[in-house]
């Protein structure tokens, strides 16, 4: 904590600020500069979210914390006393048996609709872990678990080999926060029974407890990173858990460590800044302009990051739109799905991934690889550039039509325009204005899409 025992504001109703591109650290190593112009190429990452919690449909982890009750216990109508729900949501563990698990599928699923890597939950606020852990019981190999008998019973391994065989590469999720473990949570504090995301006392008054809680952090991250392969990035979620709020776990080594053997490892310490957040995060939002450093907004297809019973789940055309705007400003998206408590992935997920999946078979050169080139994203049109080539997309309103003519607000000088599909090209004259485009008359026929894409050479 700091001199007045409180949290540096950077997480709201469970979503977490960003980071200024202004106080991004540029590494010095060139085989993590390397890294980060390969994880700029990839473009499109699937992010799940998933554990004990999706059992009941309601939000992971934050209902647990009473400090954030007012919003993350909306959903929780059955019972009122907070210490039995705590207690019925600890116990989750004792009924997750997700029987219809099926990686191999869910990996099928993201290499065919267009997706280039994989950001999985090792393990929430909450302390479950999806991996073998060896240091506690708490855990989806633990006795308690029903699932732990299972021959897949070790969720990540089975996970990261699945998504390895197509050709995904892993980025690991991990919460720097543990609220199981009685080392950060520990019991006959001076908070008592309150608890709130921090840790129930002062590091700096109980070094002793706090240094067993360090030591049992750094030794999952280093199960984590030594026996379950290649891993691309360490994705550290619980931002407040940092030197700023004297909440320090000495990340620095266990990175470290375990670059001496992935030399390639990114870290993102997220809202953290400094030498280990290599990848800025937006969380729900897209920013509001263009970045010039590696980031990555996590969104959700339904409606939160956990699994919600009947959810609704963005669109085909919302999703290439999303898409679009954080391509055009130099992002990444991790697209959250989350599975069911069975270990299927909602039908209604699907849908929109084979959707987006469809539009990115034919339109993905303009995505995958590119850079942000200007004027980027603005008044409906989205902006990139691979090499010599500028890709240049106009998306479509559904309830508006597209005019047989319109400009792009593109200026420098072109030799060529025409359509991605169906290659095609087109008259142009360019003016003070931008390029002056003249569509096909059947161009709805030719291009059913949810932008047009246009190649400028």
């Amino acid at each position: 904590m700091n001199k007045n025992h409180e949290l540096i504001e950077e997480v709201e109703e469970g979503i977490h600020s960003y980071s200024n591109e202004k106080g991004w650290v540029k590494p010095k190593e060139k085989a993590l500069l390397d890294q980060l112009e390969w994880f700029k190429d990839q473009k499109l990452g699937i992010m799940m979210h998933w554990g004990p919690y999706s059992q009941l449909g309601v939000v992971e982890s934050w209902a647990l914390s009473d400090e954030d009750a007012e919003w993350s216990r909306d959903e929780i109508d059955w019972v009122s006393d907070s210490e039995v729900f705590k207690q019925q949501y600890v116990s989750l563990n004792k009924t997750f048996n997700p029987v219809r698990f099926e990686p191999e599928k869910w990996a099928d699923v993201a290499s065919e609709n267009g997706f280039k890597y994989l950001v999985f939950t090792t393990k929430h606020h909450d302390g479950f872990a999806m991996w073998d852990t060896q240091t506690t019981e708490y855990k989806i190999t633990g006795s308690e678990c029903p699932f732990h008998t299972h021959p897949k019973a070790d969720i990540c391994k089975e996970l990261f080999d699945a998504f390895r065989a197509k050709g995904l590469p892993i980025s690991a999720y991990f919460s720097k926060a543990d609220w199981h473990v009685p080392t950060y949570w520990a019991k006959d504090m001076q908070r008592g029974t309150h608890m709130w995301r921090g840790p129930s006392y002062n590091p700096l008054e109980h070094q002793e407890l706090w240094e067993d809680f360090v030591q049992f952090t750094h030794e999952q991250m280093n199960e984590l990173l030594t026996r379950y392969g290649r891993i691309e990035v360490l994705w550290l979620d619980a931002g407040w858990v940092s030197a700023n709020n004297n909440q320090d776990i000495r990340l620095g080594e266990v990175v470290e460590r375990a670059r001496e053997t992935q030399p390639w490892l990114l870290a993102a310490d997220r809202t953290v800044g400094g030498t280990y957040e290599n990848i800025i995060t937006p969380e729900q939002t897209v920013p509001s302009d263009v970045m010039h450093v590696p980031w990555e907004a996590c969104i959700t297809m339904g409606s939160a990051f956990s699994f919600r019973y009947e959810d609704t789940y963005k669109s085909g055309r919302e999703l290439v739109h999303l898409l679009l705007e954080v391509v055009a400003k130099g992002g990444n998206l991790a697209l959250n799905v989350a599975p069911q408590p069975d270990g299927r992935l909602p039908r209604g997920a699907l849908s929109s991934m084979n959707e987006l999946g469809s539009w990115l078979s034919t339109y993905g050169e303009g995505i995958y690889g590119t850079r942000p080139v200007a004027p980027y994203f603005q008044d409906g049109f989205a902006f990139s550039q691979k090499e010599s080539v500028i890709y240049a997309f106009h998306l479509q309103d559904e309830k508006v039509p597209t005019p047989e003519a319109f400009i792009l607000p593109y200026f420098n000088e072109v030799q060529h325009v025409e359509l991605v599909y169906p290659n095609l090209a087109l008259s142009f004259k360019q003016t003070s204005e931008g390029i002056h485009l003249n569509l096909p008359s059947d161009i709805k026929e030719l291009d059913k899409s949810y932008a047009y894409a246009f190649k400028l050479t």
